[in-house]
């Protein structure tokens, strides 16, 4: 492998390497790649928001005899831009949740993510997370599996995912701010971050993460929906990117990670695991 060659900077596995999407240690520029990935994600609300208002894609499910929800009465709220949009309150905190889970990743692509990031992982994580966001608000509008079938506002289920969510996202996007203060400071060159929010995780960004997507499932198709979606995250970060992760800050930050992982106990979530 040529000196300047940035994969020298990773010391891990070729195997683990292939399990990973982020290039460790390697800050190639990449403008392409990033702004196909800003733009993916910046079409799904409008995506989410099609399907919620319009119904799309919901032709399909009425042919094979699947019964979806009715529109619901629009929410008023006094504020033109949003009740321009004629979505139930509801509707409105699915169209929400999609609206938050893009900006926050928008803003850790433009201005917190240091790696590359090639055009073709790009699309697929764009595509990843639009998969996601489209289960919760079809399986929203679908009556069988609905969170939303009681006449009262708000839910439980609505309540409980609505905290997991914003608990999640703001955990995912404080500690990956704090983490790049401190990474931004020369002083800290070649040092590993244990501060802040990491101090109670060490992966508590994928901690943050597992959460709101637990709950962004939950409010859309009920406790059900969100246990399933909650445990698969939970599964692929504790058997496939924190080890690969884990190998990586071993080999490269050495004493001091053992330091962290004695100090810090748990991987993802505080007090779970």
């Amino acid at each position: 492998m040529a000196e300047n060659d940035p994969r020298a900077n990773d010391p891990r596995s070729e195997e683990s390497k292939s399990k990973d999407l982020i290039s460790r240690g390697d800050h190639t520029p990449t403008p392409f790649g990033k702004a196909v990935f800003f733009l993916a994600r910046a079409a799904d609300p409008f995506l989410q928001y099609s399907i919620l208002a319009h119904g799309l894609g919901t032709g399909l499910l009425h042919r094979v005899g699947i019964r979806t929800l009715p529109a619901g009465l629009p929410a008023h709220t006094g504020i033109s831009l949003i009740d321009g949009l004629e979505l139930s309150p509801y509707r409105l905190v699915l169209l929400g949740m999609a609206v938050g889970s893009a900006v926050k990743q928008n803003i850790w692509v433009t201005l917190l993510s240091g790696e590359p990031m090639a055009t073709h992982n790009s699309l697929a994580v764009g595509a990843f997370n639009t998969v996601f966001n489209s289960l919760s608000t079809y399986a929203f509008l679908i009556r069988a599996t609905s969170a939303s079938m009681e006449s009262d506002f708000p839910q439980p289920a609505l309540l409980v995912g609505g905290a997991l969510y914003v608990t999640g996202i703001l955990t995912e996007l404080v500690a990956e701010i704090q983490r790049k203060r401190f990474k931004a400071d020369p002083k800290n060159k070649g040092k590993i971050y244990t501060g802040g929010l990491w101090q109670f995780a060490r992966h508590i960004n994928y901690g943050g993460y597992t959460l709101w997507r637990a709950g962004y499932a939950l409010v859309g198709g009920g406790w059900g929906l969100g246990a399933l979606v909650g445990a698969f995250f939970f599964w692929d970060f504790s058997q496939r990117a924190v080890p690969v992760l884990s190998e990586y800050c071993e080999k490269r930050y050495s004493n001091d990670w053992k330091k962290f992982t004695e100090q810090t106990k748990y991987r993802l979530i505080p007090g779970v695991y």
